[in-house]
Formats: C-alpha cells, structure tokens, sequence
C-alpha cells in the first residue's frame, strides 16, 4: 500500500541494474503523481495536529481494501509503564465517492479501555461513550455526515489457574463519520485527529486539557501518504 514501491533487483548485471534504478525511480515518482492532491493535503494537516503528550501517536500500515488511498495511526494514552486506553484512526479516500459515506472522504476508528467495576455496570455506559465522540468533534466545532457504529462493553471472570486475578471489563468503540471537506477538497483532519485524542484522553479518565495548555504539543514529521 506505499505509496511508491521499491524496485526489485534482477540481478542481471550492472548495466540491468542501473536501468532498473532509473525505471524505478521513474515508477516511484508515477505513483506519488497519482495520489489525489486533496489526500495529499489532508494526510500533511495530520502532521499538524497539536496533541496531549500522554497520548502517544504512530503511523501504522493502513487496510488495503477499504478505499483507493488509505492513512493510517494507532495511539496509547499512557501513565508511565501504563497504557490507559489504545486506538487506531484510519483516513480513508476515494476520489470517485462513495454513496455510504456521502462524499469522498471518511474517517474510521477503534478506541479501547479498561473500565473500572463501578463504571462497567452503569447501563447508561454505551450512551455516554457514544456521546463522548460526537461530544469531543461537537466541542472543536466540526461539521460531519453519516456517523455510525457501535459501542461494546465485555467483562473477564477468570477460573481454574487464573482465578486469583480481579474480574476485568473493557469498552470498545468502533465508529466512522464523513468529515466535511473544506480548502482545495480536504477536510481539517488536524482538527479531527485532536478531537479523537480528546475522546481517547476522556476514555482513559484523564482531566480534559484547558484552552492553550502548554503541555499540548504538534506531532512530529512522519512518512507520506499510501496510497493502493
């Protein structure tokens, strides 16, 4: 899914071999011409992003089959050795569009964490999960279409050899919304990946950040965009 992929080396000589070099290079650039300008925008907005520094971020491969021209990162909120809660938001672009999504951009996520006892048998838990995502893009003052998804509470009872351990609950929420697009056809993904640290902060139990808080920080330099 690079967005332009190595050559491979015949080994047929040194002569072959530079021809090839040129021809991959040549390959290479084709396929970073081919990826739309308005993904290319919006993959360099996420580099922008300003983030808490206990949310630790990554860029990861992205699914292959979802769209044309996918970008991918998964993210810890983490308390010293401790991971609090852990997530993956996907960009997805088809320059084509797509009817489900109602334009040509979507963004998908998981976000997990482990639920203290008291907070896993609230039977209000799926709705207030639910109303942090749209809650966190709501407060940042983000526009989007078509939300779906799904908000799953499960709990471990553990027996025999591991009986010694305390039961464990989990929540996870999987979701996907349109982000509507804005200057030259990208969305302000920036903005959206910021809102989907909050959601992942708040998940976590983590106190909301307060307007210009200095610990907030922009997210380091990373690889371009991949395309199929």
């Amino acid at each position: 899914m690079a967005a332009a992929q190595g050559r491979l080396s015949d080994g047929a000589g040194e002569m072959d071999d530079a021809k090839d070099g040129r021809e991959g290079r040549d390959a290479d650039a084709d396929a970073r011409n081919t990826v739309p300008v308005a993904f290319r925008a919006a993959v360099d907005a996420l580099k922008t992003a300003r983030v808490r520094p206990q949310v630790e971020i990554e860029q990861v491969p992205p699914p292959k089959r979802l769209a044309p021209f996918a970008y991918a990162l998964e993210a810890a909120v983490v308390d010293g050795e401790q991971d609090l809660a852990d997530g993956r938001l996907v960009l997805l672009h088809d320059p084509a569009g797509h009817d489900a999504w109602q334009g040509t951009f979507r963004l998908v996520t998981l976000v997990r964490a482990e639920l203290e006892p008291e907070m896993a048998a609230d039977p209000l838990l799926p709705d207030v999960c639910w109303s942090w995502l749209t809650g966190a893009l709501k407060a940042r003052g983000l526009t989007y279409g078509e939300p779906s998804g799904t908000v799953t509470r499960a709990s471990s009872h553990h027996f025999g050899g591991l009986s010694a351990r305390p039961p464990a609950s989990q929540i996870e929420i999987r979701a996907s919304w349109t982000p509507r697009e804005g200057r030259a056809g990208a969305p302000d993904t920036a903005a959206h990946l910021a809102s989907w640290c909050d959601l992942l902060a708040q998940v976590a139990g983590l106190p909301p950040a307060g307007p210009g808080d200095a610990s907030v920080v922009t997210l380091p330099q990373r690889r371009g965009p991949n395309s199929r």
